[in-house]
């Protein structure tokens, strides 16, 4: 296994925050080389929460911070800061018109970062193991489903929502009592814990009724 180390000089690490509390509004800095440019800073808003950004191998990043500070090629990796200067998210990906489309190849006002709760135990777990393992409860959401909640649509045999007696057309309306309005948010929430955690799913039936409160122990899938 290659290993680096680097001897740090006179520098000094910059503090990192929490995303677990961030709210839509508040201010944020983006810093980076966009384009090469170096040391550039960018100021903007949190835009929305809980956004699911498609990844290369047609699986989701889930949870992650929109934000309208200008985010171009050259700030991926770099630091998303709110205003006490700490580290809330890693800059990662943007949306672009394209050029194919006649519109701009850079930032539209429509930057993504990770959350830095994520990031860090992602980053934790691979200094400690070699790689990563998120938590899952095993089952897949009907995406035709129009109505408040995540219905379910298929239930892997053997999965932690099979074992808690979780059925295909039941749905989900809250993790841990915070409700949840569709999948993306349930897998954010989900995302949130560690393999091995319990959680309380709030549950109604396939017609809306008999809602109750099941716990899950969290399994995991190693990415």
């Amino acid at each position: 296994m290659l290993r680096l180390k680097v001897v740090p000089k006179n520098l000094r690490p910059v503090p990192v925050g929490t995303s677990r509390d961030l709210r839509i509004g508040q201010t944020v800095y983006a810093i980076g080389n966009p384009f090469g440019l170096q040391r550039t800073l960018t100021k903007g808003l949190v835009s929305a929460l809980d956004r699911e950004l498609p990844t290369a191998n047609f699986r989701e990043v889930a949870g992650v911070i929109q934000t309208d500070a200008a985010i171009n090629p050259g700030n991926s990796g770099g630091p998303l800061v709110n205003a006490e200067g700490q580290v809330i998210g890693v800059n990662s990906a943007i949306a672009t018109l394209g050029a194919s489309d006649g519109g701009q190849s850079g930032s539209i006002g429509l930057g993504f970062a990770i959350p830095i709760n994520n990031a860090k135990r992602i980053a934790d777990e691979i200094i400690s193991t070699g790689k990563s393992n998120v938590p899952i409860i095993g089952v897949q959401p009907n995406t035709n489903y129009q109505g408040v909640g995540a219905q379910v649509g298929k239930v892997e045999p053997g999965s932690p929502a099979a074992a808690a007696g979780i059925k295909e057309g039941d749905v989900i309306t809250a993790v841990n009592g915070n409700k949840i309005a569709g999948p993306g948010e349930l897998l954010s929430a989900i995302r949130a814990n560690q393999p091995g955690q319990p959680i309380t799913l709030t549950i109604t039936g396939p017609n809306g009724g008999g809602s109750r409160d099941v716990t899950v122990t969290l399994g995991s899938r190693t990415e």
